[in-house]
């Protein structure tokens, strides 16, 4: 079936065990070889599955490809984007569109390798709800990219409270019921394990294969560090802060406040007790300049507190997860 439209597909109940979701952008030399290897993979599993490829505006050949496999076989799904969004939206489209119990995603370029989707899923139904690839021995170069991702990973992983060895590792298995309650941007694809983490969610991770890219090009590159660091002060603050913002923004408030107030009022001792004069001290702007942003900082924690409470109250949104009801009247 084909559809056009911006239409949201958030509250697709799932009707099969296993939704695989591939995101997809000009990787026509590999999209044949990986269906092959994930329909094999699948098969073995012995649960029911469908297999979701989001093409994130490929100018190759990748569409095409993408369609005639559709057409070969029910198990292939395909979403095509208006343009290039990027993988973080790539990934969002699939999540809403999964119907599948337990979603499972990966990288189009062969890096990732199927088999090891079983062997996720056997230890989600450990009592998981995320179970992460960790590629060990990663096929890439070491200054360029394992080192930088060493260094990414151990700051994701202090400033989160989430430690996980490979952020970057697409290969994830995730239950639906908690991905899809999330609302992705920018680069957060990388943070979905810290996300959820934070809403209590069992996270485990397994070393996985990665093997080296046969065809085409990485899209990844250094380019995207600024973007990352951004979106993980974002991360932080939404698992810290959201909803007590007035607790990050007074304390910034008060860290500039405090030391601008004691040196304005240092400056009006010298002024009132020895009629010093104050004109060409530098030290006056510091002062005033200080005080006057940390009562802007309190300001905006306040109003972002009164902004908070009004999207919960409004929306309806708990500022809490329930993972389990025990209730006699239930049982």
């Amino acid at each position: 079936m084909k559809s056009d439209g911006l239409s949201t597909m958030s509250s697709t109940v799932p009707t099969l065990d296993v939704s695989v979701v591939v995101p997809l952008f000009n990787e026509a030399e590999n999209v044949g070889a990986l269906y092959q290897a994930l329909r094999q993979a699948m098969v073995l599993t012995g649960r029911t599955w469908e297999v979701l490829f989001i093409d994130d505006g490929s100018t190759d050949n990748t569409y095409p490809i993408l369609r005639d496999l559709h057409y070969q076989d029910a198990h292939v799904r395909v979403l095509r984007l208006r343009r290039n969004f990027g993988q973080t939206a790539a990934m969002s489209a699939g999540f809403d569109a999964a119907r599948g119990g337990v979603i499972v995603c990966m990288d189009g370029d062969l890096q990732n390798d199927p088999s090891d989707i079983e062997l996720l899923l056997k230890t989600l139904d450990d009592d998981y709800d995320v179970v992460s690839g960790w590629r060990v021995n990663r096929q890439e170069g070491f200054w360029l990219r394992r080192l930088p991702s060493r260094v990414a990973n151990w700051l994701i992983s202090k400033i989160t409270g989430v430690h996980l060895h490979d952020y970057g590792c697409t290969l994830k298995a995730y239950r639906a019921n908690v991905v899809k309650e999330l609302r992705l941007y920018g680069e957060m694809h990388r943070f979905i394990p810290a996300l959820i983490g934070g809403n209590g969610a069992r996270i485990t991770e397994l070393p996985v294969q990665d093997h080296p890219r046969r065809y085409g090009y990485s899209k990844y590159g250094l380019s995207r560090t600024v973007r990352v660091i951004f979106d993980l002060m974002t991360v932080k603050f939404w698992l810290s802060f959201l909803t007590r913002p007035l607790q990050i923004f007074g304390l910034l408030g008060l860290a500039s406040g405090i030391p601008g107030a004691l040196i304005c009022l240092y400056l009006a001792v010298l002024k009132l007790w020895w009629n010093q004069g104050l004109a060409q001290r530098p030290l006056l702007l510091l002062g005033v300049l200080l005080l006057v942003v940390g009562v802007q900082f309190v300001c905006m924690g306040i109003l972002a507190e009164i902004q908070t409470r009004t999207y919960h109250e409004s929306s309806n949104k708990p500022i809490y997860t329930i993972r389990e009801i025990l209730d006699s009247a239930t049982d």
